[in-house]
């Protein structure tokens, strides 16, 4: 069990995804994405294993991720937040993401 105190530190988003490039240095199969979080987080950059999804899905489709953790080195990439999805056996990672237009940078809580 954690504190309501600890979810709120963390920090959730709404962004849209740019860019969707190969990723092929990653020991696990995964997309490098750019992802823009509007004015206040700016634009970061995640290597995501969803690779259950096609770049054409994922060009300009809103995600939600955690824009708060540090940076990460994933091979030859420095990985700045984690897209959130479910981990389904069958279907691999589910994305999540609103189910509306929400705007981009919106706190997820």
């Amino acid at each position: 069990m954690i504190d309501f105190s600890d979810f709120l530190k963390v920090d959730m988003r709404v962004g849209s995804v740019m860019a969707v490039d190969a990723f092929p240095e990653a020991r696990k199969p995964a997309w490098k994405l750019t992802i823009d979080f509007g004015p206040e987080i700016g634009i970061k950059r995640s290597s995501a294993q969803i690779t259950n999804y096609t770049r054409d899905e994922l060009l300009g489709t809103l995600v939600v991720a955690v824009v708060n953790f540090p940076p990460r080195q994933i091979g030859p990439f420095m990985s700045e937040v984690l897209v959130l999805g479910a981990l389904d056996p069958e279907l691999g990672v589910v994305l999540l993401r609103p189910d509306q237009a929400a705007a981009i940078g919106s706190r997820i809580g």
